[in-house]
């Protein structure tokens, strides 16, 4: 025989317990992300500044300023969906190998298997995005409107919820 009003309270605990452990996660969350964000525009600043005050530019540092672009670009789709594309991680790999190269070449380097090294990296960094973006259109993580196929459960079902 349980006992009634225990249960409720037990409930109502849970219930309480639940909702501000999910206020501190996303809490922190967001605060987490305006960092990121607020570190990564400073840092975007603080480098064009410092191209400026050099008095000229180099491609190193337009692709440096690309992989600052990439990274706010991160953080702004991860505010509006809450969702990491991997591919813009990819991204942010393959115009950093492609500025160390250009930085490698350019500086008179002599040519070495590091180069190889290098375009073999860009090269299965641009497979591997080729791979994920055929992933994520072939094998959807949210299921789009429309007929399901035989043996294909609902996102109520999957959820346990009828």
């Amino acid at each position: 025989m349980k006992i009634n009003w225990a249960e409720k309270l037990r409930q109502n605990v849970h219930e309480l317990a639940e909702s501000l452990g999910n206020l501190f996660v996303e809490t922190f969350h967001y605060l987490a992300l305006f960092a990121i964000g607020a570190v990564t525009a400073w840092a975007a600043v603080m480098e064009f500044l410092g191209m400026l005050e050099n008095g000229h530019i180099k491609i190193d540092d337009i692709l440096l300023l690309f992989i600052y672009l990439e990274l706010g670009a991160m953080v702004g789709i991860y505010f509006k969906t809450n969702h990491m594309p991997v591919r813009f991680l990819i991204y942010v790999a393959i115009t950093a190998l492609t500025r160390l190269l250009i930085s490698n070449v350019s500086h008179h380097n002599p040519p070495d298997i590091g180069i190889i090294y290098l375009c073999g990296g860009i090269l299965l960094l641009a497979f591997s995005i080729l791979v994920v973006r055929y992933a994520s259109s072939a094998f959807p993580s949210v299921k789009v409107d429309g007929p399901r196929r035989k043996g294909e459960a609902s996102l109520e079902t999957e959820k346990g919820e009828l």
